[in-house]
């Protein structure tokens, strides 16, 4: 492997440099001053202490924990609770996974998913109690919801369950009992803790907890030989007889509709990460087809070549557009379920497509991670299945269409 393959070497920038950015109808600009800078400072931090790692991190499967206290540093936790825009929000997803998708995965697991849900649903004293860690990457969460039988109809179908104990807790109060198991667990391998989903055995109402990693009956084992997103540590869970206080249970989810507000952002910020890996596919692309001679003449010059970067270029920009409008749905308080699976499935169909040009234009070198391409290429095929499988979103949109199920 070759460190220059993994992160552009400043002579390879500078083949590409003042030709026009896969951000081609300047999306970005739309942005305050204080919110262009504050991109700036992510982008420089990822050049840094990113782009030149990911590739190895990838290989081996690993995921840097030495490189939390500085991302915690850029301040970005939950972008929105700190007065940024949701268009904010959204390209600093976007900018992450162009650089890489594991890493950006990890940012939306932890801060969309766990610390929102602090902020959405916490009672007073859970927020006093950890959100201050967890926003500055002190501890670190994961969001406990799909099981091994259960994914797209998990809402339905959720097998783990709770009991509830009166005066079950050391000192008289209430406590539950959690039995099952869940998968797919992003950071579920490390996190300090787990916001479980269960069904109350009473009354079968969804009912959400704040669970300690270290009680006593929860395991964790890391799913391995993936082929995408391999930097993720992705966990299978087992929950037996776990002991849970009242105190850690979230008072303000009773229905799994609760959850709608936090899976609706995170199928957003997901759709996001379509757009990432699409920028990403552009830019080593262009810059390779710039730099690859062939036949005594750079790729470039070939317009079958051309063809394929401006059908990439154009994917890109439409995917961006479509979530630029998002976001300013989202600052309306407008954005519904249906609009967002038609924006994930249409992103995710067009990244499929972009990825695939990208790693058809490197030829051979598309599929060895030293040239980057490939692993954009597999990682995209994450994205096209969670937060709502590609067929899942597009059969929402048919419902909201046509007032006909045909989910169930």
């Amino acid at each position: 492997m070759t460190q220059a393959r993994l992160a552009p070497s400043p002579a390879a920038a500078e083949s590409v440099a003042g030709l026009p950015t896969a951000d081609f109808f300047d999306f970005e600009s739309m942005l305050n001053p204080r919110e262009q800078a504050k991109l700036a400072e992510l982008r420089e931090f990822l050049a840094r202490e990113v782009a030149p790692f990911a590739g190895e991190w990838w290989n081996e499967a690993e995921f840097p924990a030495q490189i939390l206290p500085k991302l915690a540093a850029l301040e970005l936790s939950a972008p929105a609770q700190r007065g940024y825009s949701n268009l904010f929000a959204g390209l600093v997803i976007a900018e992450m996974t162009r650089v890489d998708t594991s890493l950006a995965t990890f940012f939306l697991v932890h801060h969309d998913l766990f610390v929102e849900s602090l902020y959405g649903f916490g009672s007073e004293e859970q927020k006093a109690r950890l959100l201050d860690d967890a926003a500055s990457l002190r501890t670190t969460g994961a969001f406990a919801l799909t099981e091994p039988e259960h994914g797209s109809d998990v809402a339905g179908g959720m097998e783990t369950v709770a009991r509830r104990v009166p005066g079950g807790a050391p000192g008289g109060g209430d406590s539950w009992v959690l039995n099952g198991a869940k998968r797919w667990i992003g950071n579920g391998t490390f996190c300090d803790y787990l916001l479980v989903w269960a069904r109350d055995e009473a009354d079968g109402s969804i009912r959400g907890f704040i669970v300690d990693a270290t009680l006593p009956g929860v395991s964790r084992s890391r799913i391995e030989n993936k082929i995408a997103l391999r930097t993720v540590q992705n966990a299978d869970i087992v929950f037996r007889n776990v002991q849970v206080a009242e105190s850690d249970r979230f008072a303000g989810i009773s229905s799994f509709e609760d959850t709608n507000e936090l899976l609706r952002g995170s199928r957003i910020m997901v759709a996001w990460q379509g757009v990432g890996q699409q920028l990403a596919a552009f830019d080593v692309a262009r810059q390779y087809a710039v730099e690859r001679q062939q036949f005594g003449r750079p790729l470039a010059k070939f317009q079958l070549v051309q063809q394929q970067l401006v059908t990439m270029l154009g994917n890109s920009v439409a995917s961006m557009g479509m979530m630029v409008r998002i976001a300013q749905l989202q600052d309306q308080g407008a954005a519904d379920m249906p609009q967002v699976a038609l924006a994930k499935s249409y992103v995710s169909a067009r990244m499929r497509e972009t990825v695939g040009m990208g790693r058809s234009l490197l030829g051979g070198n598309g599929i060895v991670t030293d040239y980057r391409m490939a692993k954009i290429f597999a990682d995209a095929e994450a994205i096209y299945t969670y937060e709502g499988s590609f067929e899942i979103n597009t059969l929402i949109v048919g419902r909201a269409v046509t007032g006909i199920s045909a989910i169930v």
